[in-house]
């Protein structure tokens, strides 16, 4: 720039010691010099005119030839816009290969602008909603009016997981949408077809329910007889204990299959949790004076709660909820060990809590708890009776009430089993 500078006010001094000397020469070198000054400014001005004109006509073309310092910025121009149509040709090849590569996916794609509204879909997200190319530009929820997807938009905070719902004007597809949300006010929006993996799911359901409905009646039947011989005192004495391990497997499995028709049952009905008023104190006396007596006094149960602690959701799933913690605490824990049974409120919700001191759980086992059958230790947990299903239980009976599990465990030391309710769940002094 400098060397430019320096150029140019070498060609001003030129020319106004060329304008000075042809002045001495003709005698006339004021109005010589005055007039090779007003053409080197009206050469200035005309070529910024051109300069100005090819700006204004949004830079068509190259920029106007010169020379002289506005020669160097029509040459620096024309090298920036070269420069930058080969960036914007990348860019739109890369774009290209993006739209091309999407297009080619099975799963659909949509990305959103402010407010939710359409920008652009792959083929796949075309076909999965709807949507046609005159859609662009629209809110998403015109499209998909499932009120489930409408709050999962506009939830607050955090985007939750994936929402499973039926596609739009399709009840027979099962779609699974889940939204990115970056920049500003706007998000992607991955759409899969679960159609396959939904039935499946459904049939395992089914087939569970169904045979574990059927087992229960011939295992009604043989746990009457067995009783019958035990009690009647015709069987003969080397039969005796044969009799009494066969009537406690059947009560082992009719407790099995109980478990398996509540998950399904769980499973199967409606997201949202009843309606009752759950007096929590109440319920959790009788969950320890149930424990008390699986304990047989081996254990020290002591209950924490107010007296008018009141929850809003299905009695009998949360007693079963709360009943599988706390009997896991007394199968888990030594003799002469206290299990405490707590609830309190706080500004997050209400929380009901199990701490024991028993054998704990090493925290690798955590998050595989509450899979059906998933057994921190098989053998320990065969001994014991469990069926293997109580965690699943308690997570899916906290999904139909809003509600979620925490495990603080040290091998060794004890655990802690925690469930917290949302503060919409609780019921306050003056609405009691």
């Amino acid at each position: 720039m400098l060397d430019r500078s320096i150029g140019e006010f070498s060609r001003f001094v030129v020319i106004t010691l060329g304008c000075t000397i042809f002045g001495f020469i003709t005698d006339r070198w004021l109005l010589a010099l005055t007039l090779g000054l007003a053409i080197y400014l009206v050469w200035i001005f005309w070529q910024q005119s051109r300069f100005d004109r090819w700006l204004s006509n949004g830079r068509r073309g190259p920029a106007p030839t010169s020379f002289g310092v506005w020669g160097d910025i029509s040459d620096d121009f024309y090298r920036i816009q070269r420069r930058h149509r080969r960036e914007k040709q990348k860019l739109h090849a890369m774009l290209r290969r993006v739209q091309d590569s999407t297009s080619a996916l099975r799963e659909g794609i949509v990305a959103l602008e402010d407010d939710g509204n359409l920008a652009w879909w792959n083929p796949a997200a075309g076909e999965l909603l709807g949507l046609r190319t005159d859609d662009a530009g629209q809110p998403l929820i015109n499209f998909v009016r499932d009120p489930g997807f409408v709050r999962y938009m506009y939830s607050s905070g955090s985007t939750p997981g994936p929402l499973t719902m039926a596609a739009p004007g399709n009840d027979a597809r099962t779609l699974q949408l889940e939204v990115t949300r970056f920049g500003r006010d706007e998000a992607l929006v991955i759409v899969r077809d679960v159609t396959r993996l939904h039935n499946l799911e459904q049939m395992r359901r089914d087939f569970v329910a169904n045979v574990s409905h059927e087992l229960r009646t011939p295992l009604t039947v043989i746990a009457g007889y067995l009783e019958t011989l035990e009690g009647s005192g015709m069987a003969p004495p080397p039969w005796q204990k044969p009799l009494t391990q066969m009537r406690e497997q059947t009560e082992r499995m009719t407790t099995l299959v109980n478990d398996l028709l509540l998950l399904a049952r769980l499973e199967t009905s409606e997201r949202d949790s009843g309606r009752d008023r759950v007096a929590i104190r109440e319920l959790m006396e009788q969950i320890a004076c149930e424990a008390r007596s699986l304990s047989s006094g081996r254990h020290e149960i002591s209950v924490e709660c107010a007296q008018d602690a009141t929850l809003v959701g299905d009695a009998t799933e949360l007693h079963s909820a709360f009943a599988n913690l706390v009997f896991n605490a007394v199968k888990y824990s030594p003799a002469g060990g206290p299990i405490k049974l707590r609830w309190w409120v706080d500004g997050r919700g209400g929380h009901f809590a199990v701490a024991d001191r028993g054998i704990g759980i090493d925290p690798f086992h955590i998050p595989r708890l509450t899979e059906r059958f998933y057994r921190v230790d098989a053998g320990r947990s065969r001994d014991s009776g469990g069926t293997g299903l109580g965690l699943a239980i308690v997570k899916h009976v906290l999904l139909r009430h809003s509600a979620e599990l925490s495990v603080d465990s040290t091998p060794g030391r004890g655990s802690t089993f925690t469930l917290h309710f949302p503060p919409k769940k609780l019921v306050s002094e003056t609405a009691a």
